[in-house]
């Protein structure tokens, strides 16, 4: 097989939850670890930080990997879904997994495939545990898929869990109560192994604390120790400076951050826990290193999507925040901003009510309404009618690159435009991994 052949495999004969819905979703563990026992365990043979949460998992595991690149560690990264390429979903020091290796990878074991028939995660988390054994990471950052206790990625033993903001978000999986959903990321917290919870919430924190006691894992809750607070307020920037203290002592006066969303600020207390906890098991990661690795993730990484600014005159920004938390956040920071009028690019997936988000969205915007190019994006015309309905005033577009260029030939150059509501929205903006 060629590489557009091997992806067609890939997304034509096995399931893939982010395209089709909960049809391609197989929970359990049993699948990926009968893969994993056929290739001698590679989950075993690298040191990994395991990442999990509603919002700001991904952002999260990004910081990680770049302050631990920084410090010199050959690390590994693993986070999904990719936005525009399947080999966005692997990197070791920032850079993508090879097709050439994909393909070989995929020819090695199509045996086991047709024999085990596995999920396409179950197959996604085989390839990663096995190139990171194989690259012989120094440590590898591993974000969960989908939950965490069923999740593919929960058969490593990690030296530290990660669980970020809890909030609504596949509850026909993952339960429809914010304490059941806190449960499933809970499953990723392991014996011995010290926890980290990036933000305290009073909804689910004794969900945290009871599995923890039940384990006996360490658990720390990381906006009990540490704050960051904003000390230029410009929204349009390319990075925001920060102040964060460490107890009651100011840690870094001015810590320069690569990503500029509101939202890393509740991400961030969970980043430097990890990172202190990481130095406490010995990893050199000096505060240099922790600079140096935050102002740069993007460039470090590759990390895309995130309050990210895609074009100016007008200005545009695109979000991959996309349940009721996570939009709340971009509303907030979209309020701050400075404009004539305000222009929205929206785009949803079909397996989710698209009323309780819709319904935070500014009724004086402009709304181009959208899908992106997969099966489980909601159709336009039922956006639009939703959208509608509840007094949001605009038109349907075919695709994302259409709606985008309708809003930018119709903004005047002191407007905003915003691309939204759906990752994979974000995913086909078509200047996105050509911005700054």
């Amino acid at each position: 097989m060629n590489y557009p052949e091997t992806l067609a495999f890939l997304y034509g004969q096995l399931p893939m939850f982010q395209r089709v819905g909960a049809a391609g979703f197989k929970d359990g563990l049993v699948g990926v670890q009968r893969l994993v026992e056929a290739m001698g365990h590679p989950e075993r043979n690298f040191r990994a930080v395991h990442v999990a949460g509603t919002n700001g998992k991904g952002s999260s595991s990004h910081m990680l990997a770049a302050v631990l690149q920084a410090a010199g560690y050959r690390t590994g990264l693993y986070t999904s879904p990719h936005l525009r390429e399947f080999t966005e979903r692997i990197r070791l020091n920032g850079q993508e997994l090879t097709p050439t290796y994909l393909v070989q990878w995929v020819e090695k074991w199509q045996g086991l495939f047709e024999e085990v028939k596995p999920s396409f995660f179950e197959m996604c988390v085989a390839l990663c545990y096995d190139y990171f054994s194989a690259e012989q990471v120094d440590i590898a950052v591993v974000e969960v898929g989908l939950g965490g206790r069923l999740d593919s990625t929960n058969i490593i033993t990690p030296l530290v869990s990660l669980i970020t903001n809890i909030s609504y978000d596949h509850q026909a999986i993952l339960g429809d109560t914010l304490p059941l959903i806190a449960r499933e990321k809970a499953g990723i917290i392991k014996s011995n192994v010290p926890a980290v919870i990036s933000q305290t919430q009073a909804e689910v924190a004794e969900v945290f604390t009871e599995v923890a006691r039940q384990v006996g894992a360490p658990l720390l809750f990381a906006d009990a120790r540490y704050r960051a607070e904003l000390l230029h307020d410009n929204p349009s920037a390319a990075t925001q400076h920060l102040r964060v203290w460490r107890g009651q002592e100011v840690w870094f006066d001015d810590l320069e951050l690569g990503l500029v969303g509101d939202y890393q600020r509740l991400n961030l207390p969970g980043v430097l826990a990890t990172v202190e906890e990481l130095r406490n098991q010995g990893f050199g990661i000096t505060d240099k290193h922790v600079r140096l690795g935050l102002r740069s993730v993007q460039t470090l990484t590759g990390l895309r999507g995130r309050w990210q600014i895609v074009g100016r005159n007008p200005l545009v920004i695109c979000d991959t925040g996309h349940n009721e938390a996570g939009i709340k956040l971009v509303m907030k920071q979209l309020a701050r901003l400075q404009y004539g009028h305000l222009h929205l690019v929206l785009g949803m997936v079909n397996d989710k009510d698209p009323q309780p988000v819709l319904r935070l969205l500014p009724r004086e915007a402009t709304y181009y309404f959208c899908q992106a190019s997969i099966p489980r994006a909601l159709p336009v015309n039922d956006l639009l009618g939703y959208g509608q309905q509840l007094g949001l005033q605009g038109q349907a577009y075919a695709s994302v690159e259409l709606a985008l260029a309708a809003a930018r030939e119709a903004a005047a150059p002191d407007d905003v435009v915003f691309v939204g509501g759906s990752t994979f929205v974000v995913a086909e903006v078509p200047d996105l991994y050509g911005a700054n």
